[in-house]
């Protein structure tokens, strides 16, 4: 079976979902956050695997349940931290972040029998989720993060290493207010969606 990674940000004001602010106060945006990834890490739960990992910059809270190994982020940018998720794996593995809270376990149940990777792009040129039946961390060392184009090098790096990619659908990160309330129309069920309903209550009040 598969072990799902995430990478995450301790959800503290000021350090998570900084293009949020304005129009929310950095402790909502962080509220807004720490919903996101409570959601995501439930949906985690809820999808056969191996094992579930919480690949954390920062210290676990009482967001966090039960079911998960925590292991810190090493130091350098996000190309290196995420090669050293996958170099803590020793098996096929899928990567996805904490900005998603509309992914389903639909979406993270993966098969590598036909393919040797998974690649889900994002709606802003980067990618959701990386999967990898065989975690070689130099796939991902070099690719420059956090650009529009990075989704792209990500995906042609697999390609040119000679592996069979399976794409999944694109997903919008959560990366602004306008984001915020697509994903949550998305998945209005979601405590993200309740979190953001709650603030906009707020504010009315």
């Amino acid at each position: 079976m598969t072990t799902l990674l995430v990478i995450a940000k301790e959800p503290l004001p000021g350090r998570v979902k900084t293009r949020l602010t304005p129009p929310f106060t950095a402790e909502e945006a962080a509220a807004l956050a720490e919903a996101s990834l409570v959601d995501t890490l439930h949906v985690v739960l809820a999808t056969p695997a191996r094992r579930r990992v919480l690949v954390l910059a920062g210290a676990p809270g009482p967001w966090l349940p039960p079911g998960f190994d925590v292991v810190p982020q090493c130091d350098g940018g996000l190309d290196e931290r995420l090669a050293a998720a996958f170099a803590g794996c020793d098996g096929p593995a899928l990567l996805i972040g904490m900005d998603t809270p509309q992914v389903t376990p639909e979406l993270l149940t993966v098969d590598f029998a036909d393919c040797d990777a998974y690649f889900g792009p994002a709606e802003d040129g980067g990618f959701w989720a990386l999967g990898l039946a065989d975690p070689d961390p130099a796939l991902l060392r070099g690719v420059p993060m956090s650009t529009p184009t990075t989704g792209a090098v990500q995906r042609a790096r697999l390609t040119a290493a000679g592996l069979r990619v399976h794409d999944l659908p694109s997903l919008r990160d959560v990366d602004t207010a306008h984001d915020a309330e697509l994903v949550a129309a998305e998945a209005p069920a979601g405590r993200f969606a309740g979190e953001l309903a709650r603030l906009h209550t707020a504010v009315v009040r």
